[in-house]
C-alpha cells in the first residue's frame, strides 16, 4: 500500500477532472479499510506540485474575464454548475494537497481520517456537478473559468496554521453561507437532479468547515496560541496578500481591520431600489456562484475580500 503522502501527490498530479476523483475515491476507500481493519497505515512525506496537474479544458482566466450570465436561461445555469463543478474540483487538490504538504508535521491520525473523507466528498460533489452538466447536454470544460482558486493554497503553502484558517474556516464557510440561494434558483427552475445534489454538497460541506475549526484550535491548542486573535491575523494577511493581485480593491479589508464579514451584502433588484426593500430573490440569483469563494467574489462586480460564517468558523463544533 502506497503512504498516505504518496497517494496525495498521485492525486495532484493527475490531470484529468474525472481521473482524478475516481483516483481520489479509491485511495479514500483503501485508507478507510485499513483504518477500519485496524491495519498500521504510514502517513510518509511526498513533494507536492505548486500547482497541481490540470485539464486542457476549461480555459482559466483572470476572474474579470469570465463571461457573466444570467440564471434565468438554461445556459445561465449550466455556466453556475460549471462554476461550481471548477470549484469541487479545486477542494478536492486543497485537500489532498493539505496531507501532502504539510506530512512533516506530526498528527493524530484522526487528522487524516478527517481530510480523507472531505477529499472523498469533494471528488463525488465534483462528479455530481459533472453529471447535472452532462444530463444538460454540456460538460466540464465546455465554458471558461477563474484561475483565481489555487491563491490562498500558494499564500499558505509553508503556513499550516493559515492554510486551516483559510480554506475550510474561510472558504468553505463562504460556500455555506450561498449554497441556499443557488438552490432555491434550481427549485424555480425545477430541476429536481440538481436541486438533490445542491443538498448533498450543502450537507456535507458543513463537516469540513468543523473540521477546519476542530484542527485550528487543536494546533493553537498545542503551541499555546490564542485561536481568535490568531485567526484574525491570519485573514487579514492573507486578504492583503490576494488584494494585491486584482485589478479592483473594493471589498478588501483595509489593513489593520477586522477581516471578517457576515455574509453577502445585500443587493436590491431594480423593482425594490426605489423603496429601499431587498429582494431574497435577486439577492439569492447570482449571475455565477464565486463561491468557495469567499475569497469572495461577488458576482456583480467581481470584487474580492473575505467572508465567513462566525457560527461555524469560530465558534461552531469542535
Amino acid at each position: 500500500m502506497m503512504t498516505l503522502a504518496q497517494m496525495a501527490c498521485a492525486v495532484l498530479n493527475t490531470a484529468d477532472g474525472r481521473e482524478k476523483t475516481a483516483l481520489s475515491r479509491g485511495f479514500a476507500a483503501q485508507w478507510s479499510t485499513a483504518r477500519a481493519a485496524g491495519d498500521d497505515v504510514e502517513i510518509g512525506t511526498c513533494s507536492p506540485p505548486d500547482m497541481p496537474a490540470r485539464p486542457k479544458a476549461p480555459e482559466l482566466r483572470a476572474p474579470r474575464d469570465v463571461p457573466r450570465r444570467k440564471t434565468g436561461s438554461i445556459e445561465g445555469r449550466n455556466a453556475l454548475l460549471h462554476a461550481v463543478a471548477h470549484i469541487e474540483l479545486n477542494a478536492v487538490d486543497l485537500h489532498w494537497d493539505l496531507i501532502a504538504r504539510f506530512s512533516h508535521i506530526q498528527m493524530p491520525l484522526g487528522f487524516y481520517d478527517d481530510w480523507v473523507k472531505a477529499a472523498d466528498e469533494e471528488s463525488k460533489h465534483f462528479n455530481l456537478m459533472c453529471d447535472c452538466l452532462e444530463a444538460h447536454g454540456s460538460f466540464y470544460g465546455a465554458m471558461p473559468a477563474h484561475a483565481g482558486m489555487w491563491r490562498a493554497a500558494q499564500d499558505t503553502q509553508s503556513d499550516f496554521l493559515g492554510r486551516l484558517a483559510v480554506v475550510p474556516m474561510v472558504l468553505e464557510a463562504r460556500g455555506l453561507d450561498v449554497t441556499p440561494g443557488m438552490i432555491r434558483i434550481f427549485e424555480n427552475a425545477e430541476d429536481t437532479q440538481v436541486v438533490a445534489a445542491l443538498n448533498v454538497i450543502y450537507a456535507e460541506e458543513v463537516a469540513h468547515v468543523a473540521y477546519g475549526s476542530k484542527w485550528f484550535h487543536f494546533l493553537c491548542g498545542r503551541d499555546d496560541l490564542d485561536p481568535k486573535p490568531f485567526f484574525i491575523a491570519s485573514c487579514a494577511s492573507i486578504s492583503m496578500a490576494l488584494s494585491n493581485h486584482l485589478s479592483t480593491k473594493k471589498n478588501v479589508p483595509r489593513q489593520g481591520s477586522h477581516p471578517i464579514f457576515t455574509g453577502p451584502s445585500p443587493m436590491k433588484c431594480r423593482h425594490h431600489r426605489r423603496c429601499d426593500r431587498v429582494c431574497e430573490q435577486k439577492q439569492a440569483d447570482l449571475s455565477e456562484y464565486k463561491g468557495f469563494a469567499s475569497i469572495k467574489f461577488v458576482a456583480a462586480d467581481w470584487s474580492f475580500g473575505y467572508s465567513v460564517r462566525k457560527d461555524t468558523a469560530l465558534g461552531g463544533p469542535l
